[in-house]
């Protein structure tokens, strides 16, 4: 069962955490007051990964893999601001600078540091800002599927294009499931995972189903880091990194060798049969690649 853990995050902005695994166990505390933040008999020693999902996703995205990690881990997947169950408020920050910040409080209020941090497209970004920006507290990164090059204007109109293109509010979540699996006219080929990833980030309301999120918000996040490159961020990040990326994902394979190139300690992993949502389209090879690099950090 997934336990929810309430984080403040920049500006006083409520973030909900999520950990779906249960973490591993230590010996029960001895008195009162020494319960940790991960909960009663819960390992504080254990190493710690938090989990950033992309822009629209939500912390239940990673599940399957939080409780993989559970096993040797205190894996947290974290609702970053304006998404899943964290608070969206109107004039909340959207910038670079809040994502990353959050990324701080969240480690700092979970216990997690020194941690691993696994992000997939937008959240990679945040991590990747981040342990360049606080070394101390990463000791090892996950890039999934996010590119370091400049996207540009034209990318940011085609999204707002899209938005507008969605027949909200759907009737059902098998509508929702149909049209990003099958009907939406930006995906080239049909992908029941795609449908079932937008189903999680769909809520019932009076007249049908709904993002949990706000589009405009969603748009405001993107303008912060659609129109700049970030590779000398990347290049800041000293702590062991892995690069992976969907064979039929958005982050191409010279961009990616690229990538493992700039960074000062970088390596590569590819999973066939995927696309951009790598970890969700195919969890066991998605394990395969990022599993061998995990037990490095443990080794090292």
């Amino acid at each position: 069962m997934a336990r929810r853990i309430d984080v403040t995050g920049a500006g006083g902005v409520r973030l909900a955490a999520w950990e779906f695994g249960d973490p591993p166990k230590a010996d029960p505390p001895t008195g009162p007051g020494q319960e940790t933040a991960a909960g009663p008999g819960a390992d504080a020693a254990a190493p710690g990964v938090l989990l950033l999902h992309g822009l629209m996703g939500r912390a239940s995205h990673w599940a399957a893999t939080a409780r993989w990690l559970s096993g040797r881990h205190r894996a947290v997947a974290l609702d970053q601001r304006g998404h899943g169950r964290s608070e969206k408020p109107p004039a909340a920050s959207f910038t670079r600078e809040a994502y990353v910040a959050d990324v701080g409080a969240a480690l700092d209020q979970l216990g997690l540091a020194p941690a691993v941090l696994i992000g997939h497209a937008m959240g990679a970004l945040t991590a990747w800002q981040f342990a360049a920006k606080h070394p101390e507290l990463v000791r090892g990164l996950v890039i999934c599927d996010m590119r370091a090059s400049a996207l540009g204007a034209a990318s940011q109109q085609e999204w707002t294009e899209w938005f507008r293109a969605w027949p909200v509010p759907f009737a059902t979540l098998a509508d929702v499931r149909k049209w990003f699996g099958e009907d939406d006219p930006w995906t080239e080929r049909p992908n029941p995972a795609r449908g079932a990833f937008y189903a999680e980030v769909m809520a019932e309301s009076a007249d049908g189903w709904r993002p949990v999120f706000e589009p405009d918000q969603m748009l405001s996040s993107r303008a912060t880091w659609v129109h700049d490159a970030h590779w000398d961020e990347l290049a800041q990040v000293g702590c062991p990194t892995l690069v992976v990326r969907g064979l039929d994902g958005e982050l191409g394979r010279a961009e990616a060798q690229e990538m493992v190139r700039v960074l000062p300690r970088g390596q590569y992993a590819e999973v066939a049969d995927a696309g951009h949502l790598v970890h969700y389209d195919q969890p066991e090879s998605w394990r395969a690649a990022v599993e061998p690099f995990l037990d490095s950090l443990e080794d090292g």
